[in-house]
């Protein structure tokens, strides 16, 4: 072993001597002294380490100590405050993800990069390059790479809808499709299935055998002997060693790990095995699971094993009250209803990052969410307490943070599972419900944990564990229920309580299902079909739309028969044309998570602008000059608002109002009252109809078939919705994000530029006080048309049919002599209606994956 501080007992500090291919095969990659400072702490101090051709290179260390820092720096995520990075002989000097996977260097991140208001498919087209792609339908090419690692869902399915397991096995797939020269990959197995796993160790060394190097990072010491050659142990940001793995035994990996002799993995079980009974669970069913029994007694934990997908985590849901159920749940021989376990239980979820964090908030905020109460004083925050309770309970369990206001997105996955656990212990629970609570957690932390679990079952506090690592099940529960198709099939105790009985009674059960009740969550959720698909799709708040204009149509011209002749149509739609145009530039704002304030005033501010030239009196030139000058504002009003955004790290609106507030003003300045009449010719030629049909709205459909088709098909389309969907993961599979939010901005005032002609047309002359009122109005459009608030989801489509019902709301109300107070009523009722409809299909989608 060769560390910093004891003498080698292999030649040279890299170990180059135990490569397969020899010490003069150059290596795929070589780090030189890599390090990097977070808020000026070291994650990395002086790091060294090479990974060479054909060979499994395991990193070891606790949680904190460096190992995702120094695979994010390896794959461009993380750029290194200081050291060397050689990719085959050639020093990179700044290495990007883009590079990266130019260079044949493919990730599988702990928590995985996918974007989860995007299609499975459009996740593999956004990150790969496009020759995976060439020559074949991307369908077919995707299906094969699904295939590959064993991942069966729809192609058109969201992410969101995905289980951590199946995220996990997408990224597996994303990044084996570029045939890697280096396959870094991060705690890989933590959320798979035995069967997963053992899928991917053959995968692995298939690529090995082909040349690929690879890098491993794992908590299980077993996987390191089943399939690494080479180990690189890291403890608080520093080298501490390397090895032969035939050459190092587990107690000094895990001395070098833990820096210190672990006496016991696991604590010792209950020694009376007659204690009272504290737990009854008696024909418990579910979403995903039916007719679950089981007893507890005071100090034992009980597990719930099975192979992965069969009704476990549903079940954990349901024992912490967050969905309905029937049957029966006492403890401590007291009934308890779904809203008193929703009260009283203690629920550490598998999926820590979606479920058990608020990512903004800091390690303080997320410790102390449950036991807020607790911290009062004459019903009165104390800060004092608060900090001293929660301080106490991250130190019992060793959670390595800078601050307790840090943000607990700093904290590596191990400390973030701690977080989580610290949350649970502070809510004094009645019940305490653990789902894979040491996935992605270190030897260390996990026997910390394990201890934590045992005390808290000893101090008659039911505990119940779903894990996936029969082993752990094995050193840590005193009874066990395995479960195959939401239903128990065998019960352990005892001696029982062992790996092999455990494994095989999950692989060897023969239960069926014999309602659809019964079947696990992923199998429900694929029966729906291409109807579920389209309901909970982009497309559905479209076909609402149309049917809400389409019987408001009937409704209002069985009242006045007018309504639908043809001066009122085209009056309708020509209003709508302006709307529409600069609620497409609304759309890009919001898909990109953003928001744009200042498209009302950049309306304004350009249609008087343009009224300086744009007139009777002024030659072709002058005219031409006055367009190509509307068009450069926009253009700068994009670039200023994406500038301020990205690099003035102001928010979208803060950055936006600044621009609301610096237009309108400037508007006023360059005219304090109406003047500068429009060229009738120039007005003439904008309204000119076909029929009853604008020629201007039948440009408006053409422009937003194509940016559709853009959005759906193409990169900047799937650059744009990742962004939004999820920034951090987009970045992580190359997406430019800067580039993107300022291209977007910049979009989003040209099509306000389109719109500000109408709105030229419309009222003739430079008026400094039109305008303003489109930033309301694009956002209402917008939202009915089905876009999200949050980014990454929406369609251009629905906001122009959201214009047209507005308009259509505002002219129905005029043409039946309605005051103007009706107006703002429907327009109300309206932007409520789409925020309900939305947030209980988001709910909707939400039970589902669980």
């Amino acid at each position: 072993m060769t560390t910093q501080n004891e003498s080698p007992a292999l030649d040279g500090e890299r170990g180059e001597a135990v490569s397969t291919n020899g010490p003069h095969v150059p290596p795929t990659l070589r780090l030189s002294s890599i390090s990097k400072l977070y808020s000026g702490i070291a994650a990395l101090s002086d790091v060294s380490v090479d990974f060479h051709p054909g060979e499994v290179h395991a990193i070891l260390g606790e949680n904190g100590a460096g190992k995702s820092t120094l695979m994010n720096v390896s794959s461009g995520t993380v750029q290194p405050d200081g050291g060397t990075i050689e990719f085959e002989s050639e020093v990179i000097h700044r290495l990007t993800p883009a590079l990266a996977s130019e260079l044949g260097i493919a990730i599988v991140h702990q928590h995985p990069a996918v974007l989860p208001d995007m299609s499975v498919l459009e996740n593999l087209q956004v990150a790969l390059p496009s020759t995976v792609f060439a020559g074949e339908s991307a369908e077919v090419v995707a299906k094969r790479l699904l295939d590959g690692v064993n991942l069966h869902v729809h192609l058109r399915d969201r992410v969101e809808s995905l289980t951590v397991a199946q995220k996990h096995l997408l990224e597996i797939a994303k990044a084996l499709a570029i045939r890697p020269k280096l396959l870094i990959l991060d705690e890989p197995t933590a959320p798979l299935s035995q069967d997963a796993s053992e899928m991917l160790f053959e995968k692995v060394r298939s690529v090995v055998a082909e040349g690929t190097a690879v890098a491993y990072i794992t908590h299980r010491l077993a996987e390191v002997r089943e399939i690494a050659k080479r180990v690189t142990v890291l403890r608080d940001g520093r080298l501490r060693g390397h090895a032969n793995v035939a050459d190092i035994t587990d107690e000094q990996l895990l001395s070098l790990i833990v820096g210190r002799k672990l006496e016991s993995t696991f604590p010792a079980k209950a020694a009376d095995a007659n204690t009272p009974v504290n737990f009854v669970l008696d024909s418990f069913s579910g979403n995903g699971f039916r007719d679950v029994s089981m007893t507890g007694r005071r100090g034992h934990i009980i597990g719930v094993a099975g192979v992965v997908g069969n009704g476990q985590s549903e079940l954990m849901h349901a024992l912490a009250g967050l969905v309905p159920t029937t049957g029966t749940v006492s403890i401590n021989g007291r009934d308890h209803t779904a809203r008193a376990l929703l009260r009283e239980t203690a629920y550490m979820p598998g999926d820590r990052h979606n479920e058990g964090l608020a990512m903004d908030l800091s390690v303080r905020e997320n410790a102390a969410l449950a036991a807020l109460h607790k911290f009062r004083t004459a019903r009165i925050l104390n800060r004092k307490k608060e900090l001293g309770r929660v301080g106490t309970a991250l130190d019992e369990l060793a959670v390595k943070a800078p601050s307790l206001d840090a943000p607990v997105s700093a904290l590596s996955g191990g400390n973030q599972q701690k977080v989580v656990m610290a949350r649970a212990l502070l809510s004094e629970p009645t019940l305490l419900i653990a789902d894979e609570p040491t996935q992605g957690v270190d030897v260390g932390a996990r026997a910390e944990i394990y201890r934590i679990l045992r005390e808290v079952s000893e101090s008659g506090i039911p505990v119940i564990v779903n894990s996936s690592d029969a082993k752990e099940l094995e050193g840590l529960c005193d009874e066990v229920i395995v479960m195959s198709r939401g239903r128990v099939v065998r019960v352990l105790a005892g001696d029982s309580v062992n790996e092999e009985q455990i494994i095989g009674a999950a692989v060897s059960a023969t239960t069926k299902a014999d309602h659809a009740e019964d079947i696990g969550a992923t199998d429900v959720k694929a029966s729906g079909g291409a109807l579920r698909r389209f309901i909970q799709g982009d497309y559905a708040p479209s076909v609402l739309l149309v049917v809400v204009i389409s019987l408001l149509a009937v409704l209002i011209t069985g009242q006045n028969a007018r309504y639908m002749a043809s001066f009122n149509i085209n009056n309708i739609l020509v209003l709508a044309t302006a709307l529409g145009f600069i609620g497409l530039g609304q759309t890009i704002a919001l898909l990109l998570g953003g928001i744009d304030l200042s498209v009302g005033p950049l309306a304004g501010f350009l249609v008087v602008a343009g009224s300086f030239f744009i007139n009777d009196d002024q030659p072709p030139g002058t005219i031409l000059l006055g367009f190509a000058l509307m068009v450069a504002i926009a253009i700068a009003v994009g670039v200023i608002n994406g500038s301020l955004i990205r690099f003035g790290k102001f928010t979208p609106i803060a950055a936006t109002l600044t621009l609301y507030i610096g237009l309108q003003g400037l508007s006023f300045v360059l005219r304090d009252g109406p003047g500068g009449y429009i060229n009738q010719d120039i007005t003439a030629a904008i309204t000119s109809k076909i029929g009853p049909l604008p020629v201007a709205f039948l440009l408006l459909v053409a422009v937003t078939v194509a940016a559709e088709y853009a959005l759906r098909r193409r990169r900047w389309g799937w650059r744009l919705r990742g962004t939004g969907s999820d920034e951090e993961s987009a970045r992580r599979i190359g997406i430019k994000i800067d580039r993107t939010v300022i291209i977007g901005y910049v979009a989003t005032s040209l099509f306000t530029a389109l719109g500000s002609l109408m709105l030229m047309a419309q009222i003739g002359v430079g008026d400094p006080a039109q305008g303003v009122g489109y930033t309301l109005a694009s956002i209402t459009a917008v939202v009915l048309g089905g876009t999200s608030l949050l980014g990454g989801r929406g369609t251009f489509v629905g906001t122009v049919l959201g214009a047209v019902l507005l308009t259509q709301v505002l002219n129905a109300t005029s043409f039946l002599g309605l005051s103007q107070t009706f107006q703002y009523v429907f327009q109300g009722v309206l932007i409520v209606a789409a925020a309900i409809l939305y947030s209980i299909a988001r709910r909707d989608r939400g039970r589902k994956t669980h």
